[in-house]
């Protein structure tokens, strides 16, 4: 591995810049721009979905990972916290993954920290996401619940009830 050679600014902008990408994508629904901010030969290290090499691996993930329920009722990822390593040109953050309101106000979500190498020029190298699985099958369950409490449950998500989060 070579030094780097980014400032902590210059860390602090290109993350900023990924930051807004990631939230058109959340409210636009649109994940391409996401995934073109990383380089053609990124390593993708998702520890529930595995290690995805380049960007074309990732993306048909994350389409189908964020078009499929719980994921397209999450409606934004900000980072709570960062810290900028310019000695490895690493973000190191804590992400949100907030949920729709369920009908009655109630802000339901599960963060995961990521690891996210800039590799110059706007674009990311690796990134990794570390996280429990089963605290977003818990928070997805618990929104689940608080729907079908309000009588806002829709379909699909009755659907991942029956089948991960022990029925109806």
């Amino acid at each position: 591995m070579t030094a780097n050679t980014f400032t902590r600014d210059e860390l602090a902008e290109a993350f900023a810049e990924f930051e807004k990408t990631v939230d058109r994508a959340a409210r636009t629904r649109d994940w391409d721009p996401w995934v073109d901010q990383y380089t053609d030969d990124v390593l993708y290290i998702e520890h529930a979905a595995g290690t995805m090499h380049g960007r074309e691996e990732v993306r048909p993930w994350i389409w189908k990972t964020m078009e499929t329920f719980p994921g397209s009722y999450m409606t934004s990822f900000p980072s709570l916290w960062r810290v900028y390593d310019e000695a490895t040109a690493r973000v190191i953050c804590e992400l949100d993954n907030p949920m729709r309101d369920p009908g009655d106000g109630t802000i339901i979500s599960a963060t995961n920290i990521s690891v996210v190498t800039y590799a110059g020029d706007g674009k990311w190298c690796r990134q990794e996401d570390i996280y429990n699985p089963l605290r977003f099958v818990s928070a997805t369950v618990k929104w689940c619940r608080k729907a079908q409490e309000l009588g806002t449950l829709p379909d699909v998500a009755a659907e991942w009830m029956t089948k991960f989060g022990g029925g109806r």
